[in-house]
């Protein structure tokens, strides 16, 4: 059966219409994709801009706190957006940061890594580090509450809070007491059965624009390079002393596999770790069709699993 034919029928419509991303043929233009128009802001939410130092000048962060505000220490947790290493925008996902806010009564920062191919590895992961750092030593000025810290991200936002999850562990911090990798981009191998099976050209992330956009983001290398696990987190040996996880996955992502693989490794390791797979869908399926009923389900999921680690 074919990738439409094995959508939620509320799917089918929208993927008829994706034009499909084309890194290889037009970068810009599947960048624009990914671009939305503001939002109209919450009022129970502070959103600010500022320049923070990272290891090639200075980066963006977009910081989301309560818009009432006492001297209490709010719980923190690190957003990074996805778009395979190559693509996206902190203000893409304004209204879900957002709502992480008001969910869980906690600080943001969303971080404007560099992007692939003009800044391959390790630009993207020293900037999430950099944003990490500057986080937990600013956490006077943020007013946040240094025992309850989070990383998240979707997508290549997954990859790269699977990736700082390490970093973070084998440098031995910032501390960390959650990580939230959704639907992560963490193999560049591409050899499971899913990273075999999503082929169609509309299918949200297929298996040529997966291997185009691990090109850009190592750069050039040959088999006999040595990947970094900072890099690619499948790649890491050990995954023990890891902070506890969840994600999550649609059945029909091509992602797929290497999520089920990490989540059992993980588990082996001794880290606690939830994870839900949801058949019919597809890579950001609650992103590009929030108002379905199992989006809704998803993303109310991993909202509520922020709310409970930061404030256990």
């Amino acid at each position: 059966m074919d990738f439409e034919n094995r959508l939620y029928p509320e799917f089918r419509s929208v993927i008829a219409q994706f034009p499909g991303f084309q890194l290889e043929e037009n970068l810009e233009l599947s960048r624009s994709y990914l671009s939305s128009p503001p939002i109209e802001q919450s009022k129970h939410v502070h959103t600010t801009s500022r320049m923070i130092p990272s290891v090639a000048g200075e980066i963006l962060v977009k910081i989301y706190e309560p818009a009432q505000r006492t001297d209490v220490r709010l719980p923190a947790m690190l957003w990074i957006h996805g778009g395979g290493y190559v693509m996206g925008h902190p203000d893409m996902d304004d209204a879900l940061c957002e709502r992480f806010v008001q969910a869980a009564k906690c600080v943001v920062v969303s971080v404007d890594y560099r992007l692939a191919p003009e800044h391959p590895y390790p630009a993207a992961i020293d900037d999430c580090y950099a944003a990490l750092t500057w986080m937990t030593d600013e956490a006077e000025l943020l007013g946040i509450d240094l025992d309850r810290v989070a990383i998240a991200g979707a997508s290549g936002g997954g990859g790269l809070t699977a990736a700082l999850a390490l970093m973070a562990r084998d440098k031995g911090g910032p501390a960390l007491i959650f990580q939230m990798p959704l639907y992560p981009m963490i193999d560049d191998r591409s050899i499971t059965a899913s990273s075999h099976e999503i082929t169609a050209d509309n299918a949200p992330w297929n298996r040529k624009n997966n291997l185009a956009a691990w090109n850009m983001y190592l750069g050039d290398r040959t088999e006999d390079t040595e990947v970094s696990l900072y890099a690619v987190p499948s790649r890491a040996e050990c995954l023990a002393g890891l902070p506890p996880t969840y994600t999550c996955i649609g059945q029909l992502d091509l992602f797929r596999d290497e999520t089920i693989e990490y989540v059992t490794r993980l588990a082996q390791a001794g880290v606690d770790v939830e994870f839900h797979l949801y058949p019919g869908t597809f890579h950001n399926f609650e992103g590009m069709v929030p108002q379905a009923e199992v989006s809704q389900r998803a993303s109310q999921s991993y909202v509520d699993a922020i709310a409970r680690a930061l404030n256990s």
